[in-house]
């Protein structure tokens, strides 16, 4: 079974940039909690909401390809941000990743691994045969 979006019938959800359920068979991947690093392991943006969703959304990317999969295979992404309001000021800051609408779950948390960390994000990919 290739990956399918699945939307309850309601027009308000099914306008979303993410779906309400994903299904999918055959090889999955399931990533690390992921934060804005360089190479080095500095964090990229600090105090910079958009530019550690860029930086997150290149390492998915990243393993993602490595794992043979990419972003429009993404069937599951759960976000942490520490301020929610901030996350949803500009929203298309990490909505323009949802390219094969994934079910999507966003939370605000008291804090991450360190101050300047804004942003971690977990997904889960299908790997198409």
């Amino acid at each position: 079974m290739p990956r399918q979006p699945i939307d309850i019938d309601v027009e308000s959800y099914k306008a979303l940039p993410y779906a309400s359920g994903v299904t999918v068979s055959g090889p999955v991947l399931y990533t690390a909690g992921f934060t804005a690093r360089d190479d080095a392991g500095g964090v990229v943006g600090p105090g910079n909401m958009a530019k550690q969703f860029e930086q997150i959304f290149i390492r998915l990317q990243q393993v993602a390809s490595a794992a043979g999969t990419g972003l429009e295979h993404m069937v599951k992404v759960t976000i942490f941000v520490t301020d929610i309001d901030r996350a949803y000021a500009d929203p298309e800051q990490w909505r323009r990743y949802f390219t094969g609408r994934p079910a999507s779950t966003l939370v605000e948390v008291s804090r991450l691994k360190s101050p300047e960390v804004l942003v971690e994000i977990e997904a889960v990919f299908h790997i198409p045969d």
